[in-house]
């Protein structure tokens, strides 16, 4: 089992570490719901190091993205981020990523830790004809997630570099505690926030500087995954899958259709003949929790599924998405969720569970 460079850390600091990815992680510190309020009220620190980082330069390199991803990568986006997916040809998912585009020849593609392996097996077997070069950096890099309300304030402290003038999903390179780092202002969480990449030693350094911040509370993965939640981002494996694809997803923002993909005219196919089953959010009208597998029904019928559900901090009704045929996918419908042995009524509602606060 891998461990990042902040394993001693984590236990030092007396994390409940879970395997995660090959990774051995934190999962919480000293609860979800206080680490959740600490991120939406005030700061908080992530160890994301155990994500993938992907090189793709060369003379190729722009058009070479843009065969890959369902999203647009303009060639004058630079210092600039890009949310993107990687399809089969049958509209799956292979993963999503997010794409750090520093000019049309270097780009940076950020992918999930389970699935670094295989982006990076899929992305150089469609090589052929480009003239580009696909490393991968994972190694590289350590990366922290900085994130709340208060966190410009905290980096502030800690750097000379104009943070007003970084705007959301934008980055660069700059000094933090006389150290360099890669810098950008994005995260998972749904709030203003940074992530910063650097070398492990100087990544160790900036940990153990920016806990001894009194705004800073250290998070694990359970909390990021609650906050990614109740900010409506998806998450590959529930929400996206090899099974279920971006339009179902509702990621049609991320799918350029009018360009060619990997995957695009089984997307065109779908969009033109109706899609049979879509992501939506439910709120439970009863007491329950509607768990990952849980069996949606209307009717006495079983129409889907929950992709992942949570009874989050600070709300007062059980929330989740799911799986479930379009006929019912108004906002509205009444529909229900199996828990064990109870039936329990839920309603379809929007996925706007929380105000994202990002600085344009």
């Amino acid at each position: 089992m891998k461990k990042t460079v902040l394993y001693e850390e984590h236990c030092k600091n007396g994390a409940r570490i879970v395997e995660f990815g090959g990774f051995l992680m934190p999962l919480e510190y000293t609860g979800i719901t206080a680490e959740h309020f600490a991120v939406r009220e005030s700061c908080g620190l992530f160890d994301v190091s155990h994500m993938g980082e992907i090189r793709i330069t060369g003379k190729d390199a722009n058009k070479f993205l843009n065969y890959l991803l369902t999203n647009e990568v303009p060639i004058a986006g630079e210092m600039t981020m890009y949310y993107g997916l990687l399809l089969y040809p049958n509209g799956g998912v292979v993963d999503d990523l997010m794409v750090y585009a520093f000019d049309s020849m270097n780009y940076l593609l950020v992918v999930n830790a389970s699935n670094k392996d295989k982006d990076f097996e899929w992305i150089t077997s469609h090589r052929e004809g480009f003239e580009v070069d696909v490393i991968d950096e994972s190694e590289k890099f350590s990366l922290l997630a900085l994130q709340g309300p208060l966190a410009g304030k905290v980096l502030g402290r800690l750097t000379t570099y104009p943070l007003e003038e970084l705007k959301a999903f934008t980055f660069d390179h700059f000094m933090i505690t006389g150290k360099e780092f890669l810098v950008s202002r994005s995260g998972y969480t749904g709030e203003d926030g940074f992530e910063i990449y650097g070398s492990d030693d100087d990544i160790l350094m900036l940990f153990q500087e920016l806990i001894n911040h009194s705004e800073v509370k250290l998070c694990g993965l359970g909390a990021r995954d609650t906050l990614r939640f109740e900010a409506a981002m998806p998450l590959y494996g529930h929400e996206i899958s090899e099974e279920i694809n971006p339009l179902v997803a509702g990621l049609g923002f991320a799918v350029k259709l009018e360009k060619d993909f990997i995957g695009a005219e089984a997307l065109r196919k779908e969009k033109e003949t109706g899609l049979s089953k879509k992501i939506v959010a439910l709120e439970l009208l009863e007491r329950g929790i509607a768990r990952e597998g849980y069996i949606v029904e209307a009717n006495g019928e079983e129409i889907g599924k929950i992709t992942t559900g949570y009874m989050l901090p600070g709300w007062e009704k059980s929330l989740a998405f799911a799986l479930i045929s379009s006929p019912y996918s108004k906002i509205g419908t009444e529909v229900a969720v199996r828990i064990r042995k109870n039936i329990v009524p839920a309603r379809v509602r929007n996925k706007k569970f929380h105000d994202k606060k990002y600085i344009r």
